[in-house]
């Protein structure tokens, strides 16, 4: 039997959304586990806003069920609104605020909120807290709203695009933020065009297209899925392939190239390299410029939709 700590926080089943002639969701389902972040990844149009809407309590669905943390979003969004926070992609800020005194005001309606300071502090904020919002920049206000997100101590946290217009350093303190929230046992769900974004922060991901979902796993197991290494590195010309071969587990290629250039195909670990470099070791000859290939998370996205995320 399993705990109520195993349940998903997030579920999805058969979850269908149509806009007038449009299905911006068809028979989704969907499972988030406690602790986890959970990247959703499509192109433009592929139904992830919608999904993630749904899950706030924003839209309903037309058919299927949605439960965040046991909780109809809509029948129970009362109960359910102290215990989520929901970072939206514009922002949602008052204009005439200053970001400080907006997100006092966020942590006002917790029991138990994060100091506001501190967290002005963490998002380098703190020089902007008597600022209008409408006067942020927009990496700011971005900021901003994901303090507003998290200020209130939630048990689950949305993120529509957290670090769109942000610079190097500040998607970095955004990131080192959300991979904190998951050390202290917060489920965090997140949208982003930035696919590295995904690869470095989640621990599980979901591609969907067309309101369906084409893809999900770990970062590890979509690019490693159906996908060989190459491992590339540079020796005299018309060494003996065949020895090496014969050396390498079952199923991997050696080839030349071309002149003096070699590629080995197959799942590249550290033993397969210790193989290449005794094989050369054998015949005496030094392979240089070694270097390892591996499919990214972007050639898994257009392999599978054939489009940009963006």
């Amino acid at each position: 039997m399993s705990s109520a700590s195993d349940r998903p926080v997030v579920r999805l089943r058969g979850v269908d959304k149509r806009y007038g002639d449009t299905l911006a969701v068809s028979g989704l389902d969907l499972d988030v586990a406690p602790a986890e972040v959970f990247a959703l990844l499509g192109p433009n149009g592929a139904g992830k806003t919608t999904t993630v809407e749904m899950c706030e309590g924003f839209v309903r669905p037309d058919a299927g069920t949605v439960e965040v943390l046991g909780l109809d979003p809509r029948a129970d969004n009362e109960a359910l609104r102290p215990r989520i926070g929901v970072m939206l992609q514009g922002g949602g800020g008052y204009p005439a605020a200053r970001a400080g005194e907006m997100l006092r005001l966020v942590a006002a309606y917790s029991a138990n909120p994060l100091d506001p300071d501190w967290l002005l502090d963490t998002l380098g904020l703190t020089d902007a807290a008597r600022t209008t919002y409408r006067r942020l920049s927009g990496g700011q206000q971005q900021r901003l709203a994901l303090a507003c997100a998290i200020v209130g101590h939630p048990e689950l946290v949305f993120l529509d695009e957290p670090t769109a217009g942000m610079d190097a350093h500040a998607r970095l303190v955004v990131w080192e933020l959300i991979d904190a929230l998951r050390r202290d046992g917060v489920s965090v769900v997140l949208t982003t065009h930035h696919l590295n974004e995904a690869e470095e922060l989640a621990d599980r991901i979901m591609i969907i297209d067309h309101g369906k979902t084409v893809a999900a796993g770990t970062p590890a197991e979509l690019t490693r899925a159906g996908a060989e290494d190459q491992l590339r590195f540079s020796a005299p010309p018309r060494l003996d392939l065949a020895l090496l071969t014969s050396v390498l587990p079952e199923g991997y290629r050696a080839s030349e190239i071309s002149t003096g250039e070699y590629l080995v195909e197959g799942n590249i670990d550290p033993q397969v390299l210790a193989t290449v470099t005794s094989w050369a070791a054998r015949l005496n000859v030094l392979a240089t410029g070694m270097r390892v290939e591996q499919r990214s998370l972007e050639d898994v996205f257009l392999e599978l939709t054939g489009r940009e995320l963006r």
